[in-house]
């Protein structure tokens, strides 16, 4: 009963956005719900090749069509114009379903999780629902593996207070990333792309550092919540964030960011490729088509897949070097302040996925390359134009930012934000910890604005 009220809970969420696209997850679900039956009883190993190949088909075959059919039409029109042969084909007017691209790769992995033996197929098809449409992370992740997430709804869940209350100290934390510091940054990001030519270079600058923020805290701050919601009803979601802008290399900024992606890719397309092994031209192959196909799942557009390829350029030295596993830990160091070279490592690694935040957020390659172009430009670098959304101080903006970077900094040895030291039954501490509580909630408050503004990631 505990599974039946999330599934109707969980298509309920996803249909109220419309009702329509819930045969798409249906349809997806019950692909991989019956091929996983087959495949346990299935030991030719040709015909479990087929089952396989049937569920990757039906998944990526629905999450290409609406999401890549019309980027393929116009681009083939395009190339065709280009050599002197113009086509007439038309493209389609096709919506793109909420988390297409989340519960799909979800439901994927189960079924090449089967085939691979590292798990049982279940026969209960509520609880398998349950695990595909499960509303928490549904629509924008984390991306939770069978062998993880399914195994908890085959048990009854019990309410615990422990867990609950870390459950709504995440969500509370989500929020004032949401809220706070993300939709707050969107405002002078999206007046900043708009009107690049209008800029000066640091200005340009600063438009890329507030988005570098903006997407962390609008991307991890969806996954806290989820993760928090979870808790409440008992379940453990992985983590998806360990605090990646405090990475002192592109390879350890990949090991914190996005997670639940970063993992799917490697499990499930970069050790198939080869991995590791190989010489290093092949180490690089598999890396560039890792980082290609991760910047195409995330759109349909050149500007992804130029993202996937810079974030590559960057990430080859360190495979070349063979230094893209050696500083996979948290700093290490108890002391309250970093090195100068942890600062200059932190800082670099900052700067260069900030310049590759760039073409994530550009509308087109061309925005991108002029965007960066106006970077450059030495004329009037540090002028700041007083004009549009400028006029408004951005002081409360920074004062957010600092506040939200130390807490972070004094919580990197933690999976929460919130020190364990203030859990502690001194009373001093516990006023300690309700103080924070309290400024974190007043912000958010502060800070609600009128129109509702969607998580980036809901287009993906």
């Amino acid at each position: 009963m505990q599974n039946a009220l999330i599934v109707v809970s969980s298509l309920v969420f996803y249909g109220w956005w419309d009702w329509r696209f819930l045969s798409l997850l249906l349809f997806s679900a019950l692909v991989d719900f019956f091929v996983g039956l087959a495949l346990q009883k299935e030991n030719d190993r040709r015909k479990r090749k087929l089952l396989l190949a049937v569920s990757i088909f039906f998944n990526l075959g629905l999450l290409g069509f609406f999401k890549y059919f019309n980027f393929f039409i116009v681009n083939f029109k395009s190339a065709f114009t280009f050599f002197g042969y113009p086509l007439d084909i038309s493209s389609l007017d096709i919506i793109l379903p909420v988390g297409i691209s989340f519960y799909t790769f979800q439901s994927l992995s189960y079924g090449i999780d089967v085939y691979r033996r590292k798990l049982e197929p279940t026969k209960d098809v509520v609880a398998f629902m349950a695990f595909v449409s499960f509303f928490p992370q549904l629509v924008a992740g984390p991306i939770e593996r069978a062998t993880h997430l399914l195994p908890q709804f085959s048990s009854k869940r019990y309410f615990n207070y422990e867990k609950a209350v870390d459950g709504m100290r995440l969500i509370l934390w989500g929020f004032f990333k949401k809220i706070v510091i993300a939709d707050n940054a969107a405002v002078y990001v999206n007046d900043i792309f708009a009107h690049y030519t209008n800029y000066s270079g640091g200005t340009l600058i600063l438009g890329a550092v507030l988005f570098s923020f903006q997407i962390y805290c609008d991307f991890s701050g969806y996954s806290d919540i989820a993760i928090g919601l979870s808790r409440l009803f008992g379940f453990d979601l992985m983590r998806n964030f360990k605090y990646p802008y405090f990475s002192r290399n592109v390879a350890e900024f990949w090991q914190k960011w996005h997670i639940s992606l970063t993992s799917w890719f490697r499990d499930y397309l970069y050790l198939p490729l080869g991995g590791n092994k190989g010489n290093l031209l092949f180490k690089i192959r598999n890396v560039m088509i890792v980082f290609l196909i991760s910047g195409f799942w995330h759109g349909a557009n050149l500007t992804f897949l130029l993202w996937g390829f810079v974030n590559a350029l960057f990430f080859i030295p360190l495979v070349i070097i063979k230094e893209n596993r050696l500083k996979l830990k948290v700093l290490e160091k108890e002391t309250l302040l970093p090195s100068i070279r942890e600062v200059f490592e932190m800082c670099s690694t900052f700067l260069i996925i900030t310049f590759s935040w760039i073409f994530f957020r550009a509308e087109n390659v061309k925005h991108a390359f002029l965007y960066i172009s106006g970077i450059l430009n030495p004329t009037n670098f540090f002028e700041i134009h007083s004009q549009s959304t400028f006029s408004d101080s951005i002081i409360p903006l920074a004062c957010s930012l600092l506040f939200f970077i130390t807490v972070e900094w004094i919580s990197r040895h933690n999976e929460h934000v919130i020190h364990p030291y203030l859990f502690q039954d001194k009373w001093y501490l516990k006023l300690t910890r309700f103080a924070l509580y309290f400024i974190i909630l007043l912000m958010i408050i502060l800070n609600i604005k009128n129109e509702a503004s969607d998580f980036i990631y809901f287009q993906f």
